[in-house]
């Protein structure tokens, strides 16, 4: 081979290969651009919640289930409802209350008099989407039949298990200041909740749009379309398990959920801030938000600021605050906050 034919070879085989590794990454990354523009529907319908929103689509996205901490009237139930239809997915609303019995959520056994046979009718849990209304109000036998749902996705009815559909997220909210009547959840539940989001008031201006919204809709009811199906869903949660997350930010994460035990190393300050710290179950969470967050980004890859974005989320349900931090009037998140800012980024 003389030496033109020979250069020829060694500068197009480096094109060969990034053009391979391109068509290969768009072919990782098919759904991103539709997941991308499920997220922009939802602020067509939904204002001044752009955290609850971005973090309903990350949790989709994850496959996990998300807590929401709000007063009443802060747009829980119409995201989540936007959710459902944008995703083109089945939907039920549970209102939690003392008087739940398990099998109002798992279904029961109807006997069934003209065949002489029991039957089985299914509850809400086989939706797709529950939204888990006012969730602390319900006693401990519905909370450990939802549990099981939360973390098998199954339900055992009668001695025999079903599976639960593949697309299946709960959505939980609790009102934080209207405690009469209310269960504490346990801290296991509160374990299998992917995130825990905590809602403020919307701006003057995101509430003067609200109302010129509502004014205008009341005028002509225009629907939630379908931006995606179920399908869709399923594929990109396959795609966002490719996410590069590198080595030193897997380390990271490990590090602000350790940070969570041995608060003393990182803020002398919060010694006995912390009386029981993060599981590794929060380290698994951080993992799988901060791929959801980029992905839902447009990136293939995770960045140190994905990773804060969703810290106090993942955290925020996974610690106990001491005594002493009650006392002091420390809140869960300002802890969360100084150990954040201590822990060095990669």
């Amino acid at each position: 081979m003389d030496v033109s034919k020979r250069a020829h070879v060694h500068y197009t085989r480096p094109r060969i290969i990034v053009r391979s590794i391109i068509k290969q990454r768009e072919a990782n990354m098919e759904h991103q651009a539709r997941m991308v523009e499920l997220r922009n529907a939802l602020d067509t319908h939904i204002v001044g919640q752009k955290d609850l929103l971005d973090k309903l689509v990350i949790a989709l996205l994850a496959g996990g289930h998300i807590l929401v901490e709000g007063l009443p009237g802060l747009a829980k139930t119409t995201a989540v409802k936007a959710l459902a239809a944008t995703v083109h997915a089945s939907f039920r609303r549970i209102q939690f209350t003392p008087d739940l019995l398990p099998g109002d959520l798992t279904g029961t056994d109807i006997y069934n008099q003209q065949e002489g046979n029991f039957c089985f009718v299914e509850g809400p849990l086989f939706h797709e989407i529950i939204l888990a209304d006012e969730i602390n109000r319900a006693p401990a036998k519905v909370q450990s039949a939802l549990l099981e749902a939360m973390q098998e996705h199954q339900i055992t009815v009668g001695g025999e298990t079903r599976a639960l559909p593949p697309v299946f997220m709960v959505m939980a909210t609790q009102n934080p200041l209207e405690q009469a009547g209310t269960y504490p959840l346990p801290e296991a539940q509160l374990d299998r909740f992917l995130l825990h989001v905590s809602l403020g008031y919307p701006t003057a201006e995101e509430e003067l749009e609200i109302l010129q919204r509502d004014r205008a809709r009341s005028a002509e009811h225009v629907p939630v379309a379908p931006v995606v199906d179920v399908a869709t869903v399923l594929a990109a949660r396959k795609e966002v398990r490719k996410i590069h997350l590198d080595p030193m930010l897997e380390g990271y994460i490990v590090a602000l959920t350790g940070a969570t035990r041995e608060a003393a190393k990182w803020v002398p300050e919060l010694a006995d801030a912390i009386a029981v710290g993060a599981s590794p179950r929060a380290s698994l969470a951080m993992a799988h938000a901060s791929c959801a967050a980029a992905y839902l980004l447009g990136r293939d890859f995770v960045t140190p600021a994905d990773i804060q974005s969703i810290a106090a989320d993942c955290l925020r349900h996974r610690i106990i605050p001491s005594f002493s931090a009650s006392m002091q009037k420390r809140s869960r998140d300002q802890i969360i906050e100084q150990l954040i800012a201590a822990v060095p980024v990669p």
